[in-house]
């Protein structure tokens, strides 16, 4: 069973192809695949994650290699938030294991994404807070 592109979603949405879309890049981040997760997103997309901020798909793809190496066994929970033209908001959950210390995490935030006429995110700004879990208390697997 392989992951959906979601390029086929294109603005404006209506609420029915702003699910869609969430529920498409909820599957391929929990591939885990910095190239395919990276094909969603315009060349030139802009991104704040947490405190970094880069830009282009190069830069994507880099720091989710950096980012899934840390952060083993990841498994990821997207939900829609709201949605406008070409502009969609989710809240999500992910479970993680950090690769250094072997700790369970869970980390909650939100994204909201800017997409051109095409599909492609072109803005991704995303805020968010871990906490240490037991791993008895994983919700996602």
């Amino acid at each position: 069973m392989g992951v959906v592109m979601s390029t086929n979603l294109k603005p404006p949405f209506n609420e029915e192809t702003a699910r869609a879309k969430v529920k498409a890049a909820q599957d391929a981040w929990n591939t885990r695949n910095p190239e395919l997760v990276a094909k969603a997103y315009t060349v030139d997309s802009q991104w704040r994650n947490r405190t970094e901020f880069f830009k282009g798909r190069n830069a994507i793809i880099e720091f989710l290699k950096r980012k899934w190496a840390k952060e083993l066994d990841y498994k990821l929970m997207k939900e829609l938030w709201c949605y406008t033209d070409n502009r969609i908001s989710v809240r999500f959950e992910y479970e993680w294991q950090d690769a250094d210390t072997g700790q369970w995490m869970r980390t909650h935030g939100n994204e909201h994404w800017e997409f051109d006429e095409n599909g492609l995110m072109s803005r991704r700004d995303m805020s968010a807070n871990d906490y240490s879990i037991k791993e008895s208390e994983r919700c996602y697997r």
